[in-house]
């Protein structure tokens, strides 16, 4: 496949919100999951490390831990996933700390592979604490990332940047971002995820305060809420008839891991039932 024009996308996009249609986007671990997403009708699919480790049977969060070069790892999956998705905008999750990365070369690599865009991840905004603290004093840090997201834009590149509060929703938009995905936590649910989350009317209330401080910057910026306690379908239609200014949902393991996780178990006890 080659990568979509980013004017053209915003278009469809801005035209979806005008006419209040929900933009649905999801993570892709695996060719097929990116297939059936497509099949689906999914706006835009992203892949990024945390896909291999989720439909691999482990947690989404390991994407955050040194268990593998997360940018090479989106290159490998990107032969395994572009190839078969055919009418769909793909994004590249891109880590903005990696210090042995040239990122204008690898922005182009990723443009050339065939990816539409791009988005933050692994991002140190998963990260709080002392450990966070640490990361940023020694120069792992979220302005990084925002860095990346700039140089993409002026690449020309669609930009999805996960975002954590208001401040940093306040950044991507000022470094170009398109769209803006409120991050409200690793996705509860199934056999690998989260236990403890925000609630949905936490949810709500936050991402309606990053956007409005998005929308102090640029007007025509949409806004995405993704993870947390936003794991199902109606989870997700709560938050969008609740909330003043969310425009869709941004789904990773909520899109492909609980959904495998269901239907796989489903279906071999259906098997085991055969008398």
């Amino acid at each position: 496949m080659s990568s979509f024009d980013r004017k053209t996308l915003m278009a469809r996009f801005q035209e979806m919100t005008t006419r209040g249609q929900p933009i649905i986007g999801g993570g892709a671990g695996t060719g097929i999951s990116a297939k059936c997403e497509e099949a689906g009708g999914i706006d835009l699919i992203v892949i990024y490390n945390s896909g291999r480790y989720r439909m691999a049977g482990r947690a989404s969060s390991a994407g955050l831990l040194a268990y593998g070069n997360a940018n090479q790892i989106v290159q490998e999956m990107a032969l395994e996933v572009l190839p078969v998705v055919k009418h769909t905008p793909v994004l590249a999750g891109v880590n903005g700390t990696d210090p042995f990365v040239i990122m204008p070369k690898l922005l182009r690599e990723l443009k050339e592979l065939g990816f539409s865009g791009v988005q933050n991840f692994p991002t140190v905004g998963l990260i709080d604490g002392t450990f966070r603290i640490s990361l940023e004093e020694t120069g792992i840090t979220y302005g990084s990332e925002v860095d990346m997201i700039r140089q993409a834009h002026e690449m020309d590149m669609l930009t999805t940047p996960y975002v954590f509060s208001a401040d940093e929703a306040v950044a991507m938009t000022e470094a170009g971002a398109d769209i803006i995905v409120a991050h409200m936590g690793v996705t509860v649910g199934g056999t690998i995820g989260a236990e403890s989350a925000k609630t949905l009317d936490e949810s709500v209330r936050l991402i309606d305060e990053w956007a409005e401080a998005a929308r102090r910057v640029r007007k025509d910026v949409i806004i995405l809420c993704h993870g947390g306690p936003i794991a199902t379908p109606e989870d997700a239609t709560y938050v969008m008839r609740e909330s003043e200014h969310c425009n869709g949902f941004y789904g990773a393991s909520s899109m492909e891991r609980l959904p495998t996780e269901v239907a796989l178990t489903e279906q071999i006890r259906r098997f085991k039932a055969i008398a």
